[in-house]
């Protein structure tokens, strides 16, 4: 309101208050309670709209009384009820406009019903009370009906509202209805689909509910017609996902242990996905497909030069991904084999010196070695022919080396890490670059995302008074830091970056200590007081930490409370820890790769297992538990004269019983 407005306001509601000091009011009756301003006010807008404005139109048509000649002034008594018309002198503007602002309304119409609405009101206080309590009592059934009337157009009203929202059939087309669709999640789908049939029909599409799925990370390499509902599959995904979830916390699944063989020590092992891989002192290369237990690709076979030597050479390394398989020797030799078909290997080659590092690509045939300081990097061609991309010299020895994940198979890169410096090396660079180089502070672990590299820096000399050992992150986008974390008096062992959740980094440190840090925040999540012999691995996901220690303890630990779930303990050093969502791999290796009495002479092999190092494997699915899940193990029959892995013979009764089978 303008201040002139204002200001006549205020003039004329002075001038009215002393003009009626002196009048005399006639008693009144009491308003109903559904005319009163106040309590009007705190209806609903739009079932208020739509009363005043029926009130209106009956309002400006003439009524029986103004058509027999009443005035405005006069007050009608009859027989009928005492109907009459008392009109009082018309309302001034700055009432209407006070009473406009009071409920916050400005539009025309409406003012002009409020006006409406305040003129009757002071025509029915000017009534008699008799008069006023007779046409109360006749009206009262009247404003029933029309209070009745007033709720079924209101439910007309609302019945065609309703008819007009599905408007994705008239107006959009189903395709880009399905694209506003897409942005729900599952509970607003569920509520879409209670509004109408046209709803319903696109709250339930295949479609939606196929990428709902794969966004949740079920079911990722599939497409939309391998399931015929796809909300039913979502469904059994989650309640599997919790059942899974449930058996983590509770310890509930099968475990088996793989071994191979018998009288040899194990040297190294590697798993991914559903594949495990594991070579020994004797030569040998094993691999396990744990969804199919009786593979034939199980088998491995070394390349014609080392088969022939003898004796043998003990394997060194070991890497597997979800196509290819490799292995490296002590005497510098390296093959490589098909996880499909196993067998002879598909491709070898020979180093000048000993392997010291062996890396495969968990998602593209590249595989890197590295022999002292030389970086060999190998990859398999569009017809699956392999060749050497790339051969570097560093100035020291390379001591780990972790190809990059995600790169495909066209631009790989690979982390080198060589005393106290970390390289990458690109087939497209005449020279590997430096990423980070501080003199007299050696590199102690290193590993790789998509986007990030992580390593552990051990202080020496002043530096111990700076904080101690650290880990460094450094983006491979700008080849910068980006975070440094850690303050440790202890040297970080282990760091997984790769398989962590998205801005989180878990590693494990020789002060017995397990931490997760927020790369974001550059600050700690957790830290878990877990082996007294230093922590060796470890892996982490959403809700769960899984670690290993020197003394040969597997521990599974809830990241949210830092509390401990459960703990299994092996001989020997755990060396690999690689889960998934309903499988755990744990390999404890021994030091002492020839440990004193286990020769392979000796007549009595079993007694001799605690040398050997194990592997064992948990399985937390659903149908762990179930008949069909029956290991190689248990499918021997009596016809067998030794068992599978126990070096146990199995005869029937009456054989035992003649003394004709041999004795074990």
């Amino acid at each position: 309101m303008a201040e002139n407005e204002l200001a006549a306001f205020r003039e004329r509601w002075k001038k009215e208050l002393t003009s009626k000091k002196g009048e005399q009011r006639l008693v009144c009756a009491p308003s109903p309670s559904w005319d009163v301003p106040g309590q009007s006010g705190q209806r609903d807008l739009k079932n208020r709209y739509f009363e005043d404005l029926k009130n209106l139109n009956k309002a400006c048509t003439p009524s029986k009384q103004e058509e027999g000649g009443c005035t405005e002034d006069e007050v009608c008594v009859g027989e009928g009820g005492g109907k009459g018309a008392a009109e009082s002198e018309d309302q001034p503007e700055y009432v209407s406009i006070a009473r406009s602002l009071l409920d916050g309304r400005t539009s025309p119409l409406l003012g002009r019903i409020q006006e409406e609405r305040t003129r009757r009101k002071r025509q029915y206080d000017n009534r008699t009370g008799v008069c006023s309590t007779s046409l109360q009592q006749q009206q009262q059934p009247q404003r029933k009906a029309k209070k009745d009337e007033e709720l079924v157009d209101q439910l007309i009203q609302d019945l065609n509202e309703v008819n007009d929202i599905p408007f994705f059939d008239i107006e959009l087309p189903y395709e880009l209805a399905l694209k506003i669709f897409q942005y729900l999640n599952c509970t607003e789908l569920g509520r879409c689909a209670q509004v109408s049939r046209a709803w319903r029909v696109l709250a339930e599409d295949g479609v939606l509910w196929f990428r709902m799925c794969t966004r949740e990370g079920y079911h990722q390499d599939a497409s939309v017609s391998d399931s015929p509902c796809w909300k039913s599959t979502l469904r059994d995904c989650r309640n599997l996902a919790k059942t899974v979830c449930s058996n983590w916390k509770n310890r509930v699944g099968s475990i088996s242990q793989l071994q191979f063989e018998l009288g040899k020590v194990l040297c190294d092992v590697s798993s991914c996905d559903n594949f495990v891989l594991a070579g020994y002192t004797s030569g040998d290369v094993r691999l396990w497909d744990t969804l199919h237990w009786d593979s034939a690709a199980s088998y491995l076979k070394p390349n014609s030069l080392s088969a022939n030597t003898d004796p043998r050479p003990h394997v060194s390394h070991v890497q597997v991904n979800g196509t290819v398989a490799a292995a490296a020797y002590e005497d510098g030799c390296v093959d490589l084999w098909s996880t499909e078909t196993g067998g002879e290997p598909i491709y070898h080659y020979q180093s000048p010196g000993r392997i010291q590092a062996l890396a495969l690509s968990p998602d593209s045939p590249i595989l890197g070695s590295a022999a002292g300081p030389n970086v060999r990097l190998n990859r398999a061609d569009d017809r699956g022919y392999w060749r050497t991309i790339c051969q570097a010299q560093l100035p020291n020895t390379v001591e780990s080396l972790v190809v990059v994940p995600g790169r495909g198979q066209q631009c790989p890169l690979v982390a080198l890490a060589a005393a106290e410096a970390v390289h990458l090396l690109d087939p497209r660079d005449d020279e590997p670059r430096t990423l980070h180089s501080v003199y007299g502070h050696p590199v102690t672990c290193l590993d790789a995302s998509d986007s990030r590299v992580a390593l552990g820096v051990k202080s020496t000399g002043w530096a111990m008074y700076d904080g101690g050992n650290k880990i460094h992150v450094y983006s491979l986008e700008t080849g910068k830091p980006a975070v440094c974390v850690g303050n440790s008096p202890g040297d970080f062992t282990c760091i997984n970056l790769r398989d962590s959740p998205p801005h989180l980094l878990v590693c494990g440190n020789k002060d017995r200590r397990v931490r997760v840090f927020d790369l974001r925040a550059g600050s700690s999540v957790a830290s878990l007081y877990a082996h007294h012999l230093g922590v060796t691995s470890v892996q982490a996901d959403d809700w769960k930490i899984v670690s290993g220690g020197g003394e040969g303890l597997v521990c599974v630990w809830e990241m949210r409370m830092g509390a401990k779930l459960w703990e299994m303990h092996n001989r020997h050093p755990v060396r690999h820890v690689r889960f998934n969502t309903s499988t755990l791999v744990t390999a404890n290796i021994p030091d002492d790769k020839s440990p004193r009495g286990a020769c392979i002479t000796d007549d009595d092999l079993t007694a001799h297992r605690r040398h050997r190092g194990v592997i064992c494997h948990y399985d937390f699915s659903e149908d762990a538990l179930s008949q069909d899940h029956i290991l190689p193990i248990c499918k021997s029959d009596y016809t067998e004269s030794y068992g599978y892995n126990y070096n146990i013979s199995l005869a029937v009764p009456y054989d035992r019983l003649s003394g004709s089978h041999p004795s074990h």
